[in-house]
């Protein structure tokens, strides 16, 4: 039977700083602006549940809080992942 080791600790950190019209964030030494127009799960999100966000398999991004996922991909080059969001 093949055992998994425990993971290290992450070396990776994330900031997410919120302004008027979307939110800053800063990963892996590089910044994005994800507006809420286009982000806007993020809106009414509290600072709190936007802090708390996973980066996860070095491509994926978390914020449990919020149920929202991102992968860094989709940020790095958004022409290739169209993002349609409707509200319900």
């Amino acid at each position: 039977m093949m055992k998994l080791k425990k993971l290290g600790k992450t070396t990776s950190s994330i900031n997410v700083e919120a302004s008027e019209y979307g939110i800053w964030l800063f990963v892996e030494d590089k910044e994005y602006f994800l507006p809420y127009k286009e982000y806007p799960w993020f809106k009414k999100a509290k600072t709190s549940e936007l802090n708390n966000v996973k980066f996860l398999f070095s491509n994926h991004l978390h914020w449990p809080d919020l149920d929202v996922d991102l992968e860094l991909k989709s940020l790095k080059q958004p022409e290739k992942y169209p993002l349609i969001y409707k509200e319900k």
